[in-house]
């Protein structure tokens, strides 16, 4: 039964060490200790602007009305069947 304790102890060390190998903290693996983070720089740029849209053009009454029509005329024929 210790030797099962000792050998889940050395395989959650090399699962440790694997997830930080692979996190790129090559430091922390190889020497042991840990390293303090750099503080993240602020970016002076912000979020470029979009450049300004054009509104889209409004339909006049007559396309809207033969619309209509047409939304009218195939209700009724679903209406029908």
């Amino acid at each position: 039964m210790f030797e099962l304790v000792v050998a889940g102890v050395i395989l959650l060390a090399v699962g440790y060490w694997a997830t930080m190998f692979a996190m790129g903290r090559r430091d922390d693996v190889l020497h042991g200790d840990f390293v303090q983070d750099e503080p993240e720089v602020e970016s002076v740029l912000s979020m470029p602007s979009l450049p300004p849209t054009r509104q889209a053009a409004q339909p006049d009454r007559d396309s809207l009305q033969a619309l209509l029509t047409a939304i009218k005329r195939d209700l009724k024929d679903v209406a029908q069947i």
